[in-house]
């Protein structure tokens, strides 16, 4: 009997490469009046990103607040920002891909150039790329033995969008010189037309009180909803957040002695998530007669199950770029910010914050950073995505010349599952199989073999064998015989 073979074909978004990437972004402050650089800090976000052959084209904007102390020491401050265009080259790159590029400030190093400060930052883009690609599976195969098995197909969606989050509150200050923020997502699921999001913001004010700078921590949770137009049924989704501007207008109460503070944040988000279709696919196949030439196709993905949250407190010695002693006072602990990677059991990498300082008589700042090391329990090894942002930092010194810190972490992690399916996208006839003519055969299995691959061994379809060796039970030990019946044809 000839093969006679159906096929269905369908498109799906899928995957297909993670770039990174690092560029250098400078920003020069020119003024005559700026004196000792006490901190800075770089805000960046993402304007565009797209692909093309062979090349990823992505910019985005920097905004660089320095603060320095004038000639009369007192603390000021000055910002600017400047567009930046970049590109990454792989060969997998093609137009009409979809992509998904986050950015980060890696690090910010302030030089001075005669009356001038420069700024580098070093920014970096982790670019997610997807592709549609057409899906052929052999839905039928007439005159083969097949093995159907069912399985879960999935094709990517990914969305972006923009959200505000406004908050006020009273904070024991004069003036707000720096409002950094880092944002986490700790939930997000799809429902009909719309993403719901929801996260938090952690706020750490580099502020004024009484003519000494301070440092101020405030969590924010905001909960936005995005268009989808794709999102249908009930999803986890992966999602980042990114604070593309953050505005902070100071109201002083000489009365009271507070600063009112009004905090607007423009919120820019960016995910994916999967779609599930549950099918019967053909896995394996052979024919009684001839031998089949198959073609097989994989597809793999991780799609999210469950976005778990960690607070962890790490403490321990520090590492100090100034020499520290019983004659500095310290004054604040500003604008913390976290470096870390994945390791085995959870991340591993340090704390770093501008430690702002009284030294005979006069102010100073150092950068000052914590290593460590957190296990986070209960998370898969392909976890799709870690945010972590730092909810305040103490430094404190120990001994003369050794400083400890303390900072509690804020950890998101998207867990996911692992998901593969191996299934046959073709198959066609080949030689004409030998066959055997005895009236009946003994069979010695191998240890471990199943009901498919024994079948397949012998030519027989899996009703065959169960039918006529009843008693057999799968895995097989290797120590059966199973008898092969066949009947005479004239």
């Amino acid at each position: 009997m000839s093969l006679s073979t159906q096929y269905s074909t369908g498109n799906y978004l899928g995957r297909i490469a993670v770039i990174k990437s690092q560029s250098i972004v400078e920003i020069r402050f020119s003024s005559h009046d700026i004196g000792e650089a006490a901190a800075v800090y770089p805000q960046v976000s993402l304007s565009s990103c797209e692909a093309a052959s062979g090349r990823v084209t992505y910019g985005g904007r920097l905004v660089c607040t320095l603060v320095y102390a004038d000639e009369n020491g007192k603390l000021c401050r000055i910002q600017k920002g400047a567009e930046f265009s970049h590109f990454a080259d792989d060969d997998r790159l093609a137009p009409a891909q979809n992509t998904l590029c986050t950015l980060t400030c890696e690090r910010a190093q302030v030089k001075r150039d005669g009356s001038s400060y420069v700024v580098a930052v070093v920014i970096g883009a982790s670019i997610s790329v997807f592709a549609s690609s057409q899906r052929n599976t052999l839905s039928q195969a007439d005159g083969a033995v097949c093995l159907r098995e069912n399985a879960k197909l999935y094709s990517a969606v990914t969305f972006s969008g923009e959200s505000e989050v406004e908050d006020d509150f009273d904070c024991n200050a004069e003036d707000v010189l720096i409002p950094a923020a880092e944002a986490i997502v700790t939930d997000c699921n799809c429902r009909a037309g719309a993403i719901e999001i929801n996260g938090e913001i952690y706020l750490s004010l580099l502020a004024v009180r009484d003519g000494k700078p301070v440092c101020l921590d405030r969590i924010i949770p905001f909960k936005s909803e995005i268009a989808c137009e794709e999102a249908l049924l009930s999803r986890k989704a992966v999602c980042r957040a990114e604070i593309k501007e953050i505005s902070v207008n100071a109201r002083v109460n000489e009365e009271k002695g507070k600063c009112g503070v009004d905090l607007v944040a423009q919120m820019g988000f960016a995910g994916m998530y999967y779609e599930e279709e549950e099918v019967s696919v053909i896995t394996d196949a052979f024919s009684c007669e001839n031998s089949l030439q198959l073609t097989f196709a994989e597809e793999s993905c991780n799609p999210c199950t469950e976005i778990k949250v960690y607070t962890e407190k790490v403490s321990g010695l520090c590492a100090t770029k100034a020499k520290l002693d019983y004659s500095c006072a310290f004054l604040a602990a500003a604008l913390p910010k976290v470096e870390f990677a994945r390791s085995s059991d959870g991340i591993e990498g340090s704390v770093s914050a501008t430690l702002l300082y009284e030294s005979n008589g006069e102010m100073h700042s150092t950068e000052v950073n914590l290593p460590f090391a957190v296990t986070l329990t209960g998370l898969n090894k392909c976890c799709e995505d870690v945010t972590v942002a730092v909810c305040g930092v103490n430094i404190r010194q120990r001994a003369e010349g050794e400083c400890e810190a303390e900072a509690v972490l804020k950890i998101s992690a998207a867990d996911c599952e692992q998901s593969s399916v191996r299934y046959l996208s073709d198959a066609v006839d080949g030689e004409p199989l030998k066959t055997n003519d005895c009236a009946l055969s003994v069979y010695i299995p191998a240890s471990g073999d199943g009901l498919w691959e024994t079948a397949k061994k012998l030519l027989q379809s899996p009703e065959q064998i169960q039918s006529t060796n009843p008693d057999l039970n799968f895995p097989l030990s290797g120590k059966e015989r199973i008898l092969i019946y066949r009947p005479k044809t004239n």
